[in-house]
């Protein structure tokens, strides 16, 4: 998601925005992008594959609805925003995420246990 009234020709960190939380992206907050632009945070990632992949839970998703990230309706669980309803990552986006993320040795991103 991107800061509303952003300059898409002159973007800057603080105008790339989590579509889970509306956190910008920071240097202590990374980010995985979607289809589209979509985009999840490190920490509503997180609670993404904890409750997905180690509690596990999550909802069934509405027929009409898709996942934020891969804009697919694969019939796996989804994980919900808490902030925005309407934002829902899948369980196989969730773990895809975490590995993008841990692979990144610059990051020093840590996936949840």
């Amino acid at each position: 998601m991107h800061r509303s009234g952003a300059d898409e020709d002159n973007m800057t960190p603080e105008d790339f925005l989590c579509d889970f939380c509306g956190s910008c992206w920071r240097e202590d907050r990374p980010m995985v992008e979607g289809h589209r632009g979509s985009l999840i945070c490190g920490p509503c990632l997180a609670m993404s594959f904890r409750e997905l992949w180690l509690a596990p839970g999550g909802e069934e998703l509405p027929e009409h609805a898709v996942c934020t990230l891969c804009l697919s309706h694969n019939g796996d669980p989804v994980w919900r925003s808490p902030v925005t309803e309407t934002a829902t990552v899948c369980k196989r986006c969730s773990k895809h995420s975490v590995v993008m993320l841990e692979r990144d040795p610059e990051l020093g991103w840590k996936r949840p246990s």
